[in-house]
């Protein structure tokens, strides 16, 4: 029997989100009804309390703690799991629902080590069920076109690429209190570390340099400035910051244009594309679309129809030996070569891009005991 035979027409996945966090709350709740293919049946959170009023605005009676998530899992009520707990709790949820063989769609980064995403990678390929790291970007239509236009030899050779993602974080806000692994580089580094690597088409060979400094009086590194190596001698920079006013823009360069996005990496707001060829400027808006529902509706998709997703544990995985390049390289002030490493997949625009329209999302006075990093939101 196939899986969409095992699910029935017209089914739908059922999902449990799993943290109730700004993210769950503002971006990936809102648009699941409109997927199409996807509902919520259940929730899980630290707090009790929290999850049922969370739960009484759409409508969830499946209330559970993090304590009972196996019985939940074993339940035989929910399919799925959307997973946007803290970075360094993913193993921990991710591992047992893939045993169960339940799907997983958990939030970048993948892990905090490369030895807990490989856990998390070999679960995966020992299971039934399907895992896909929401890099909602692989489903965006802005990004894709960069990416068809990049393969298509419109801005020649490629040559470097430069990013800038930034942003004030509020001193209470939970990314200020737990040092690295809640810090700008795991928090932020993944957007612009998976733009190079999907824009290039190619995994980074070192960590040339990189810096981190302290300017905003977090009490952690709040900006970190690196720079890769791609093969070729291609060049990759980066500053991701909690220090910045908000920034949030990469531009990549080849022998004969480039192409410029800003914003790059955020959501709710129209992406937007500067090119240039030779000396002919051109811009483009593009729609803003619900990424968040996007994605699911995606990964809905290829668990219904048997098919394997990209964005899996392995594209987590080579954006996690990056980053722990970047912290050998911090930490001894010079430069860092990678192991060798081979991605077996990489985006496909035409099968991946998602058009749901945006959708409103709560302001923070709505969301229930979370809200925001930025002080600028």
């Amino acid at each position: 029997m196939s899986i969409a035979s095992a699910f029935g027409f017209g089914k739908k996945v059922r999902y449990a989100a799993v943290g109730l966090g700004d993210i769950t709350q503002r971006a990936m709740l809102p648009g699941i009804a409109h997927t199409g293919n996807s509902t919520l049946a259940a929730l899980v959170s630290g707090d009790r309390e929290k999850a049922r009023a969370v739960g009484k605005r759409y409508g969830v009676d499946a209330i559970h703690t993090y304590d009972e998530f196996d019985a939940l899992l074993a339940s035989g009520t929910i399919d799925a799991i959307y997973l946007a707990t803290p970075n360094w709790r993913h193993a921990e949820f991710a591992i047992p629902a893939l045993r169960t063989g339940i799907h997983v769609l958990v939030e970048k980064p993948l892990e905090i080590s490369s030895e807990q995403a490989r856990a998390i990678l070999a679960a995966e390929r020992a299971s039934s069920a399907k895992l896909m790291v929401a890099y909602r970007l692989h489903f965006e239509p802005a990004t894709l076109d960069a990416i068809r236009r990049i393969r298509a030899g419109e801005i020649g050779d490629l040559v470097c690429f430069s990013s800038c993602f930034t942003q004030r974080v509020d001193p209470a806000n939970h990314r200020a209190g737990n040092g690295v692994l809640a810090g700008p580089l795991f928090d932020m580094g993944p957007y612009p570390i998976n733009a190079a690597r999907y824009l290039f088409g190619a995994e980074p060979v070192e960590v040339v340099s990189a810096v981190a400094t302290r300017i905003a009086g977090l009490g952690l590194d709040d900006t970190v400035a690196v720079t890769l190596r791609f093969p070729g001698d291609r060049l990759a920079q980066f500053t991701v910051s909690y220090a910045a006013n908000s920034v949030d823009s990469f531009v990549i360069v080849g022998t004969k244009g480039s192409i410029a996005m800003s914003p790059a990496y955020g959501y709710g707001e129209p992406l937007e594309q500067q090119r240039i060829i030779g000396t002919e400027k051109t811009s483009q808006s593009f729609k803003a679309t619900d990424q968040f529902g996007g994605e699911m509706r995606y990964f809905s998709d290829c668990i219904l129809h048997g098919r394997d997703p990209e964005p899996d544990a392995e594209e987590g995985l080579a954006d996690i030996r990056v980053i722990e390049g970047i912290l050998r390289a911090i930490e001894t002030q010079g430069p860092v070569t990678l192991e060798g490493f081979v991605r077996s997949r990489r985006i496909d625009p035409d099968a991946q891009e998602q058009t749901l329209r945006a959708v409103s999302a709560p302001s923070p006075a709505e969301e229930v005991r979370a809200g925001p990093p930025s002080l600028e939101e």
